[in-house]
């Protein structure tokens, strides 16, 4: 059966199978019925497959928004993996919670974004996450506090090569409900005069508006979103290239390290709006790399192993892809 993906690749497992609630995973699991090798998957938005899985892809379809407990101050709500994230998002704005705007529009489910520490416009869902529910391949459930999810940028204990026989099952988050937002990042407050007063309803507007003007909808040109990491180099580093570079867009990450970002050194090569075969790097936003029609993976690899390359020799740093190759 066809993979879904956001890239729009003709790929294919030879086993797909999609489970509606954690009970019918276990009962799989007791069954035997997950057979290896096996991949779980949420929506195929941050994939990229470079042929067809020779094996058993698995899609959680567990939905659900609960509200666990709340006060004056905080609401904990239980959200099931196969929840669409920006549904969650929409969400948490609807009821007047505060925390998960700035992701607004990110591709993908809970349960992945839970996995990959989805992040945009000075956010990350780490900032949100109390635990995760999971349950492995044995039928052991597990709940993760957020202390031991070992969150980094773009990183994640689910991440590592050993937790692939663990299933996000649900996500806990806590959000607030006082006022307060994250507005001094990109061109937010810029945007954001255009309005008569900041909300959650009109800071989530800005933000899809942001992402739609430098993010092709993957229903017209495949893609996965932002397909490099920012790199983050020891400040030495970062002042030599700024000796070289004045204007380059910078963010402080900490007395040591800098983050430069990734999409402005692509530019810099001239990569935006080339193309390499039926790959291209897109024409509003360089971070983003496009199938033009008819691509495979391996011709985003070609494209992205071409990038990586031209970044690597004009600027000495190495741009590590955020998205997962699936070989």
């Amino acid at each position: 059966m066809r993979i879904p993906n956001t890239f729009g690749f003709d790929v294919k497992a030879a086993v797909y199978a999609e489970y509606h609630s954690v009970e019918e995973l276990e009962k799989w699991i007791a069954e035997g019925r997950i057979t290896s090798p096996f991949l779980h998957i949420g929506c195929g938005s941050n994939l990229l497959f470079v042929k067809d899985y020779e094996g058993m892809v698995l899609h959680s379809r567990i939905g659900g928004i609960e509200v666990t407990a709340e006060d004056d101050g905080q609401v904990h709500v239980r959200v099931g993996a196969g929840v669409v994230w920006d549904d969650f998002a929409a969400y948490c704005v609807e009821q007047g919670w505060y925390g998960a705007e700035n992701l607004s529009l990110i591709p993908g489910e809970v349960g992945a974004a839970a996995v990959q520490n989805i992040g945009a416009y000075g956010v990350e869902v780490k900032d949100l996450i109390e635990s995760v529910e999971t349950v492995n391949i044995r039928g052991e459930k597990r709940t993760y506090r957020k202390d031991e999810c070992e969150y980094a940028y773009r990183r994640s204990l689910f991440k590592k090569p050993e937790m692939k026989s663990v299933f996000v099952t649900y996500v806990n988050f806590v959000l607030s409900k006082k006022e307060h937002y994250t507005l001094d990042y990109g061109t937010i407050r810029q945007e954001l005069a255009g309005y008569p007063s900041v909300t959650l309803a009109t800071l989530r507007r800005v933000i899809i508006d942001i992402r739609e003007s430098k993010l092709p909808d993957p229903k017209v040109l495949g893609n996965a979103g932002s397909f490099f990491m920012n790199p983050i180099v020891p400040r030495a580093q970062f002042e030599a290239l700024l000796d070289l570079y004045p204007t380059m867009p910078h963010y402080e990450v900490d007395a040591g390290r800098v983050k430069i970002p990734a999409g402005w050194m692509i530019d810099q090569c001239g990569w935006k709006g080339k193309a390499l075969g039926p790959a291209a790097v897109h024409d509003k936003q360089a971070l983003v790399l496009v199938n033009l029609g008819g691509a495979t993976g391996k011709d985003v690899v070609a494209l992205s192993d071409a990038v990586r390359t031209s970044v690597k020799e004009k600027f000495g740093v190495e741009i590590c892809p955020e998205v997962n190759f699936i070989e």
